[in-house]
């Protein structure tokens, strides 16, 4: 089972959160599906995602999501994770 961990900075968490929400389809689209969405208290957020394929999966998140990246003002970071 292939699942990625996402780190979101974002200085709003607010937009941010907007802007997530409105990226679902997208992310869907793209082989992620959201298991859990955590608030950490610098107001950054972790994703954790089921990956149904993961070259789309990683190509959305490194390059296609400039515009997301762009409307919710947030950086990222990802894994691509393997069940031990």
């Amino acid at each position: 089972m292939t699942q990625m961990l996402v780190h979101y900075r974002t200085a709003d968490f607010a937009a941010f959160k907007a802007a997530f929400d409105g990226d679902a389809e997208d992310r869907g689209r793209n082989g992620l599906s959201l298991l859990q969405l955590w608030k950490a208290a610098d107001g950054s957020a972790w994703a954790l995602f089921q990956v149904s394929d993961a070259a789309r999966a990683r190509a959305f998140v490194s390059g296609e999501t400039t515009a997301f990246n762009a409307q919710a003002g947030v950086t990222t970071d990802f894994h691509l994770l393997q069940t031990a």
